[in-house]
């Protein structure tokens, strides 16, 4: 969701029109979102990612894998 914000008001702030002037704002937003994550990590000594995340707004079920 950072990314997405980071993204939408690059964009906006920069008036970008086209592919390419879009896809340099999405790079840069990606660029934070990323940024943004390895610093919590630091901070938090955990990571953010997991194979859980969402699985409780898709309505899917973790399926635990035998073996």
């Amino acid at each position: 969701m950072v990314g997405e914000k980071a993204t939408t008001d690059i964009t906006i702030s920069k008036d970008s029109l086209g592919f390419e002037e879009c896809k340099d704002s999405a790079v840069e937003g990606g660029t934070i979102a990323k940024n943004t994550r390895k610093e919590l990590e630091e901070k938090t000594g955990k990571s953010v990612i997991s194979s859980e995340n969402y699985l409780h707004l898709t309505g899917k079920k973790h399926i635990k894998k035998l073996g």
